[in-house]
């Protein structure tokens, strides 16, 4: 009766693997696909962290021992596992990108088990897939099994980018040359457009898989934040039959890579020497589509095969993310605004509007020597580049706000950490696009309750050459609103603030937009 219940629903492949009707027996306990499922069977369901550690360690152990197993056993053993740990796998990359935010701990022990899981699961993938190249023992019972073992290498890919991306940690180039093994393999023997079930519920093909990796990667490694990344990832998934591989260069192409000679996506662009190995990526076709999602999540509604891992977000949320794609998608790529120079100097800084508001006068303390100096690698009229040894980086992510002040310079200002990358020592590569060279604090009061209790503290930025008579202010987080008037003084006047639009909302702060009136005099409080 156990035969007949594990027989059920299994490929004639594992059938006869189950019935010991290939190669050699061995006394490891994957050797035998009963004493396989009884390891399933013993996994602890309601342990959702256990439950992946376990299975990465057999993961693992079915890579270690390939050499004692024929393949097409090695690759039933896989499969079987690697789909057993799905939903524990989704369950955790939902807590790790998390709305809220996790203490280190926490963070530390996902991203730990999460990495090494998708990671054993791509090179015992891969390990099949050189094997069977290779032409070894049961290499052609897996053959019909190819568009399945490559997509699922590739999606074990996905997610090991995505969790670099959340560190903004280097890539091994290995990784890179798996990818290419994967798709080359697909598009030499023609099975890159054929549709596979991935996962239980989840339909897709190599094609897909390979061109949403690559067109994500591109065009959001190292500038979003965690959650960002991975919200952006499932967008390019829903969305993924939008985007188009071809072999030669066209005029939408956004992206390419290199099959021969692997490496991260790039921009296309016309300077690129062509030549046969190249892929082009594309995604004129998926604009319309994420134009139409964007319409449906303004109304509040999500869709019933948007895949989130279970996840919930606010329809809200995912539209203004669904927007800033959108946007990454355009042609030409954003220029930079103005040229960079090479140059040394040291940049004494404030992380976060809290220390930034010490440095003005309406701050609790002006404490001219608190925060950390960094030097700086080039710097434009709107931005610099800054290189942090890892023990001074704790902290610093995309979205920090930033207070900086050139030596020799008397003033502060202010500045948003826009691209985040390491190098191999391990030290922060920083690009921090600049809001304003000048910012002053400023005292605000809400029209609504005119009291000393509704004082508050705002940073104001100076823009010299805005003659929009529009206010850009930072503050701390949900002060602002649109129906919301404000009052501020500075320089001695008083200004009347009508709100117009929030710009950016951040960890620990918004930056909002409001139009500037002044007013006849400032109103004394009695």
């Amino acid at each position: 009766m156990f035969i007949l219940r594990l027989l059920t629903g299994m490929t004639l492949l594992e059938v006869f693997v189950v019935l010991g009707l290939f190669g050699k027996k061995s006394d490891h306990p994957l050797a035998d696909m009963k004493s396989a499922q009884l390891i399933l069977d013993d996994v602890p369901r309601n342990d959702p962290f256990k439950a992946l550690q376990e299975l990465g360690d057999w993961v693992e152990a079915i890579r270690e021992e390939a050499k004692n197993f024929r393949l097409d056993h090695q690759w039933a053993v896989l499969r079987l596992f690697d789909q057993a740990a799905q939903p524990y796998l989704r369950k955790l990359l939902c807590d790790y990108f998390s709305v809220q935010s996790l203490s280190q701990f926490q963070e530390n022990r996902l991203w730990t088990l999460l990495e090494r899981y998708l990671t054993q699961s791509e090179l015992c993938h891969f390990d099949v897939l050189t094997r069977y190249r290779k032409g070894e023992k049961g290499a052609s019972s897996v053959k019909p099994d190819l568009t399945l073992l490559c997509a699922r290498g590739i999606s074990a890919n996905t997610g090991r980018l995505k969790l670099a991306a959340a560190r903004y940690t280097l890539v091994e180039p290995w990784l890179w040359e798996h990818l290419a093994g994967y798709y080359g393999l697909a598009e030499a023997q023609n099975f890159q457009d054929e549709l596979v079930s991935l996962y239980p519920g989840v339909n897709s093909t190599v094609a897909q898989e390979f061109a949403v990796l690559m067109v994500w990667y591109g065009s959001s490694a190292g500038t979003l934040s965690p959650l960002q990344e991975h919200i952006t990832e499932r967008l390019f998934a829903h969305l993924g039959k939008g985007l188009q591989i071809s072999k030669a260069y066209n005029a939408s192409g956004l992206f390419i890579f290199d099959l021969a000679q692997p490496t991260p996506p790039m921009r296309a662009s016309l300077e690129i020497t062509l030549h046969p190995s190249l892929r082009y990526f594309d995604a004129e076709a998926m604009k319309p589509q994420l134009d139409s999602l964007i319409k449906t999540l303004d109304k509040g509604i999500l869709p019933e095969n948007f895949n989130l891992y279970g996840a919930k977000y606010e329809s809200e949320m995912l539209r203004d993310f669904a927007q800033r794609l959108l946007q990454s998608l355009v042609l030409p790529a954003p220029m930079r605004r103005s040229p960079r120079r090479k140059i040394n100097v040291n940049l004494k800084v404030a992380s976060g509007f809290f220390r930034m508001l010490e440095k003005t006068d309406v701050g609790p303390n002006f404490d001219e020597h608190n925060g950390e100096i960094w030097d700086v690698e080039d710097i434009s009229a709107s931005g610099f580049r800054s290189v942090i040894p890892m023990s001074r980086a704790d902290g610093i992510k995309i979205g920090t706000l930033l207070g900086s002040r050139p030596e020799s310079v008397s003033h502060w200002g202010a500045g948003v950490v826009r691209r985040l990358s390491r190098d191999k020592e391990g030290n922060l590569h920083v690009g921090v696009e600049i809001l304003s060279h000048r910012f002053v604090g400023v005292p605000l009061k809400d029209q609504a309750q005119p009291g000393a209790e509704s004082d508050m503290a705002g940073i104001y930025l100076n823009r010299p050459s805005d003659t929009s008579g529009e206010a850009w202010l930072l503050m701390k987080p949900e002060i602002f609103s649109a129906s919301r008037s404000m009052t501020m003084q500075m320089d001695g006047k008083e200004y009347l603030l009508l709100p117009l639009a929030l710009v950016e909302h951040g960890h620990d702060y918004d930056l909002a937009r409001y139009r500037m009136m002044e007013q006849d005099g400032i109103h004394e409080e009695e």
